[in-house]
């Protein structure tokens, strides 16, 4: 259920699929040759309840990331902290064995080491070496993986390659809603169908996003969602407008027009390659939209960046509201500004079941 809610959100927003999707579970030989492999180097030992990596036998360890272990004390949880068998209560588990605390566990396989199951960090090294290389370009995470979960990938990685793990690491912030964090208890977990059920585009969703440097926090608003739907009806109403003009013909721009577009180009496609800025980038594309360059040329612009905005301009389309359901949502919007809210109601199941879905906003 989840992973298919998963991959149907990610389609609402125009996300590309990655080409190879992996499972855990479904590598679990290759989880136990790379934590064979530590302890046939020396870097990691058996207890009776598990195998962990020895950090003290990689020097680098304090130092990823710029962290020192004193400030991963406070993530150590109180059992791994005080693990009875441990060198250093920052030795972290590779194998958890069926045994004490974990004699219950659901899923479970066979190991040189007995039966139990792995642990968290040790997958994520495995399926990446087997389908990336011992070393690729570009790992991505949460800013939360900072201080435990990737230094503990690279220690892992690095001490069974002697090889660099990955080049460059983009780590990126949360999103926070109306200044707070997603919470269920709270009531402010959204998802992109909740958007759409408002009467918002995925798309403006997306553009939102690109709104703040995946580095940076992110506050969500329903204002912020409104300000970025517009935004996005504005360069798509662009597009539409100017779609017949850039087939009929180009525009012959004056020199001076001609480097002043060039010139613009340049600096969106200078900030989209400096580590990502779309900030930057959209900043410049409402540089160019707002220009005296022809609306074709824009539309020609936008149709040439979306290949990394992805808001997927080259496919949208205007549908024409009959003036029959305009005129029913005008009577039905008077009705509401004298209270008469029942009779406005019942204009609304009206336009409802001619397929239009209605959405208020504050009288």
């Amino acid at each position: 259920m989840y992973t298919h809610d998963f991959y149907e959100q990610m389609g609402l927003l125009n996300i590309l699929r990655p080409t190879i999707i992996c499972k855990a579970t479904d590598h679990i030989a290759e989880q136990i040759n790379l934590v064979n492999k530590l302890i046939n180097k020396g870097f990691a030992y058996e207890t009776p309840e598990a195998v962990y990596f020895d950090i003290g036998k990689f020097p680098r360890y304090d130092e990823l990331f710029g962290l020192h272990r004193i400030d991963k004390k406070v993530a150590v949880r109180e059992e791994v902290h005080t693990g009875e068998h441990k060198k250093s209560p920052y030795d972290f588990a590779l194998w958890f064995k069926s045994v004490g605390r974990f004699s219950d566990h659901e899923m479970v396989w066979d190991s040189p080491f007995g039966k139990g199951f792995p642990g968290w960090h040790i997958e994520c090294s495995a399926m990446a070496m087997k389908y990336l290389g011992e070393t690729f370009d570009i790992h991505t995470g949460g800013e939360d993986h900072l201080t435990i979960h990737h230094p503990n990938e690279i220690a892992q990685s690095e001490a069974a390659t002697s090889k660099e793990f990955a080049k460059y690491w983009m780590h990126c912030q949360f999103l926070t809603v109306d200044g707070q964090k997603m919470s269920k208890s709270i009531g402010n977990v959204y998802q992109v169908r909740d958007v759409i059920e408002k009467g918002f585009s995925p798309m403006a969703l997306r553009y939102l996003y690109m709104t703040a440097h995946y580095r940076t926090p992110l506050n969500f608003t329903w204002s912020s969602l409104a300000a970025a739907q517009s935004a996005y009806e504005k360069l798509a109403k662009l597009v539409l407008d100017s779609r017949s003009q850039m087939a009929e013909r180009r525009s012959q721009l004056s020199k001076e027009k001609q480097k002043k577009l060039e010139e613009m180009k340049g600096r969106f496609w200078m900030a989209i390659n400096d580590d990502l800025n779309f900030p930057k980038g959209l900043g410049v594309l409402w540089e160019i939209m707002k220009s005296n360059i022809p609306d074709y040329d824009k539309a020609d612009f936008l149709l040439d960046v979306d290949v990394v905005l992805g808001l997927n301009l080259a496919n949208v389309r205007m549908e024409k509201v009959p003036e029959e359901v305009l005129e029913m949502m005008e009577q039905r919007q008077k009705l509401r500004q004298v209270g008469k809210f029942v009779e406005a109601d019942n204009l609304r199941q009206q336009i409802e079941k001619l397929g239009y879905k209605v959405n208020d906003l504050p009288i």
